[in-house]
């Protein structure tokens, strides 16, 4: 299945369902399930800023659970002004630095989060490994 590695609290916020669009720099034309896996590092700024979001501990080097990536969508003001509307505390003007929205729906965290190194760009993962 495959993966992508974000990192915390982008993770954690995607898993509770608070944030549900991801910045990639990069297009995928893939659709479907995608394992969220929370990497072993940390945007100190973003951590500040959405404490209140955030519970007490964050799981760190493990996949979290999985959601369905429906779109790809390039960045354009119309779009960054829908997503500040939104909520303008997660989706803040830094996180547009990046060219395109990963669309995520249909969260399902996992019980026992998987403890597994992460990777680059999109990589795959055999469940039950």
């Amino acid at each position: 299945m495959k993966v992508l590695t974000i990192k915390q609290p982008w993770a954690t916020l995607i898993m509770q369902g608070d944030k549900r669009f991801e910045f990639r720099s990069w297009q995928t034309k893939y659709r479907g399930e995608l394992l969220i896996h929370a990497g072993k590092s940390i945007d100190r700024e973003a951590m500040k800023r959405l404490a209140k979001y955030l519970p007490k501990k964050l799981p760190f080097g493990k996949i979290l659970g999985k959601v369905i990536l429906v779109d790809c969508i390039k960045m354009s003001p119309e779009f960054k002004e829908k997503l500040l509307n939104e909520n303008s505390e997660i989706y803040a003007k830094s996180s547009f630095k990046e060219n395109y929205g990963w669309q995520l729906e249909n969260v399902e965290t996992f019980d026992e989060p998987i403890e597994v190194k992460g990777h680059l760009s999109l990589w795959e993962y055999e469940m039950g490994e």
